[in-house]
């Protein structure tokens, strides 16, 4: 153990002071909140200029109603097509109505100067489709339709409460399965992250000092077992600080700066949600935006949130390291690692793909046995904890990953011991199982 110590001592102290591990750890927390305001961001700005079409319309109908807008300007031509294609060039398209519009509604065709979008189409059709709903509802000689229309127009928020998570006084608080279920997939990402990179790390860490025989000096005075777990677990330690760094952030931010800077109606309107007293029906604040509000300044909820992930983050990298360790031992470079590598990755990204599932229903037979198979758990059962899942549960699956990290250090240490040695070949699947089977 004095060997270990020794070993996760270096290995820790080398990476944390290096300037590469201060600027992650500065910037993860920036990375998370830019990955959420980001896209709203680029949807905001990316409309893009106001494009001029030019309306032909031989109806009559759809032009006098067609309504300009920010990204769209409509202007009605008296130009015949033929002249308004060869004249109108600086105008984004020229847009030709047919007369039998109202019963023939696909005899609408754009002329465009350009290359078009999608959107932009769909917005074409959207506003002429509306016209011709409108003309026709017309027919029924219906009086103040659209005051009717505006008056029956409808919007329907449902409120959550979780039956089997009633406080001992009967308080109920709202759940957001939004809200929930975007935390989950950050936190799901989140691990995904941290697997590949440090796994990588260890990996990359072995091959380094495989190649400048390094490790042939240390073994004379270090078992190669423990070489193994002091890199293993000194990486960890590592790992386990970062995001100790981002929890005491987040959770200061939360209890502290957020308090301070959201308005006092609003955050009393949180602390009665949060305590299951808010008036739901008499609510002035959207309730969206209150359950965002009151995840974000629950610090209960996100260090619990934070515990887990910490102990899911250490499982799974313990497990993952142990085998890229294995596998940085057998080879000489990372492209000889890459075919080895491969088979270890494939676990990882089905647990992406399932993560995708837990959108749908975070309870699905295939989201649960995923959060108990270790080799999937850590993504997986941290995607399902912000959703809702039983405390034995989570503890089952925390079970099954450590006692699964216990059986790969074995197996692992039984390659480890052989590949450090081995230079100039690369390795096949069936070579490494006979290293495993090796007698000691």
């Amino acid at each position: 153990m004095t060997n270990i110590g020794i070993i996760v001592g270096r290995e820790f102290n080398e990476r944390v002071r290096k300037k590469s591990f201060i600027i992650t750890t500065i910037l993860m927390p920036l990375l998370v909140v830019a990955m959420m305001i980001i896209p709203s961001l680029i949807m905001l700005h990316s409309t893009g200029d106001t494009k001029r079409v030019a309306v032909i319309d031989h109806s009559g109908i759809i032009a006098p109603q067609l309504e300009s807008g920010e990204e769209i300007q409509y202007e009605p031509t008296d130009l015949a097509l033929e002249d308004a294609r060869t004249l109108l060039t600086d105008y984004f398209g020229v847009l030709e109505i047919g007369a039998d519009v109202m019963t023939n509604p696909n005899c609408v065709r754009l002329y465009a100067n350009g290359s078009t979008s999608l959107a932009f189409e769909e917005s074409l059709e959207d506003d002429i489709v509306d016209i011709i709903e409108r003309e026709k509802l017309k027919e029924y000689n219906i009086h103040n339709l659209d005051e009717i229309l505006a008056q029956v127009k409808t919007s329907v928020t449902i409120t959550t409460f979780r039956n089997d998570e009633q406080s001992e006084e009967g308080d109920e608080q709202s759940k957001s399965s939004a809200i929930s279920t975007a935390i989950g997939f950050i936190l799901g990402m989140m691990l995904y992250f941290i697997l590949i990179l440090y796994g990588a790390m260890v990996m990359q860490s072995v091959i380094e000092e495989k190649n400048s025989r390094v490790l042939e000096v240390m073994v004379s005075s270090v078992k190669p077992f423990d070489l193994m777990m002091g890199k293993i677990l000194g990486i960890a330690s590592v790992a386990a600080t970062q995001i100790l760094i981002w929890g005491v952030l987040i959770i200061g931010t939360s209890a502290v700066a957020m308090p301070a800077l959201i308005p006092t109606d609003v955050m009393q309107s949180v602390e009665a949600m949060q305590a299951g007293t808010l008036d739901v029906a008499q609510a002035e604040v959207d309730l969206d935006l209150l359950n965002a509000i009151s995840t974000a300044t629950d610090v209960q909820y996100i260090s619990t949130i934070f515990i887990w992930l910490l102990l899911f983050t250490i499982g799974g990298y313990l497990l993952y390291s142990a085998i890229f360790a294995a596998i940085g031992s057998s080879v000489d470079s990372v492209q000889d690692a890459q075919q080895l590598q491969t088979p270890v990755m494939m676990p990882i990204i089905i647990s992406i793909f399932v993560m995708m599932t837990i959108l749908n229903d975070p309870n699905s037979p295939v989201a649960v046995w995923c959060s108990y198979i270790p080799f999937t758990s850590p993504i997986v059962m941290m995607a399902r904890i912000p959703c809702g899942v039983p405390t034995w549960e989570i503890l089952l699956s925390l079970g099954i990953l450590f006692a699964t990290f216990v059986g790969m250090v074995w197996l692992a240490a039984k390659i480890y011991r052989v590949g450090i040695f081995m230079y100039g070949k690369k390795p096949t699947f069936k070579e490494l199982w006979k290293w495993v089977r090796y007698k000691y």
